[in-house]
């Protein structure tokens, strides 16, 4: 039996049209009615995505800054994970000396030393995950986004992490060559230890807290909830839904997933264009009733 479902918003929840369909509205209520909890969990902050998601009328709790926090539906903080100013520092200079553009996030604003960039840089990753959706459209997205108004802009990050008040939740970088633009940064990063580095879309690399992933935050939120692992399931379709993947009781890929999701779940369902999330939310209550 299920009874926490942890499920990705890019490429997962949203279409390519980065809208939540109302065949996906429906099943979440439809599940939530049948005692199944609902989790949204993203590498977005908690403002953006609980302002999303509430335009739908729908309350869930959420896997905020891919697993750095989490809250229940009544938004009450169960589980954080920050990044060391001290290491996110180290992150900072190498990501500086490879220039590579990149922000610090923290549980309200993403800091940024060129603004323009944000605007573009997500455009490109936007595109990247949503292969449907033109340039044009995705600038438009990005410029008008949510987290536009939670962006502050900085001289340097130096002097912000030196301020003890600042927790970094994570540190984004994007590069619109692809992969290949950060395989020497990532060894770089990965070599410092204790940081847990991912990717939601192929122009992006996130950098978290190795206690900040997804799977850990849900593991730990369902301990806290009395749920046992076999009880839990996690739908996504890109790198950074892959620790959730691997440590829900059973794991769920996208029909668009990564190849690398695919190969891990143990169930797949339909696109996020064909109401994949519907789907699997509907076979899950189903087999619940069932048993």
């Amino acid at each position: 039996m299920i009874k926490l479902v942890a499920c990705d918003l890019d490429g997962t929840l949203f279409n390519s049209d980065l809208v939540v369909s109302n065949e996906n509205i429906k099943a979440i209520r439809q599940a939530q009615k049948n005692g199944i909890e609902f989790l949204v969990a993203t590498g977005r902050a908690p403002q953006q995505s609980r302002q999303v998601i509430r335009n739908y009328g729908v309350k869930t709790g959420f896997i905020n800054i891919n697993g750095a926090l989490v809250y229940d539906a009544d938004d009450q903080l169960q589980v954080k994970h920050a990044l060391p100013n001290e290491k996110a520092l180290q992150v900072v200079k190498i990501l500086q000396k490879h220039h590579i553009y990149h922000e610090i996030v923290t549980a309200d604003l993403i800091y940024s030393t060129d603004i323009s960039q944000r605007v573009v840089n997500l455009a490109r990753s936007l595109v990247a995950l949503n292969p449907g959706l033109s340039f044009r459209k995705a600038v438009a997205t990005s410029a008008g986004s949510n987290a536009m108004f939670s962006m502050a802009h900085v001289d340097h990050f130096d002097q912000l992490l030196s301020d003890p008040k600042i927790e970094v939740m994570k540190i984004i970088a994007f590069d619109g060559h692809g992969p290949e633009a950060f395989v020497d940064a990532k060894k770089e990063i990965t070599a410092l230890g204790k940081v847990a580095v991912t990717s939601s879309s192929s122009a992006n690399i996130e950098i978290n807290d190795i206690n900040a992933q997804k799977g850990t935050a849900l593991i730990d939120y369902a301990t806290k909830k009395g749920i046992k692992r076999e009880e839990v399931a996690a739908i996504g379709d890109n790198l950074n839904d892959e620790s959730m993947i691997r440590e829900a009781g059973v794991g769920v890929a996208m029909g668009n997933a990564v190849p690398a999701i695919k190969k891990i779940a143990q169930v797949k369902t339909k696109t996020n264009n064909e109401n994949g999330v519907a789907f699997i939310l509907k076979q899950f209550i189903k087999e619940n009733a069932q048993g």
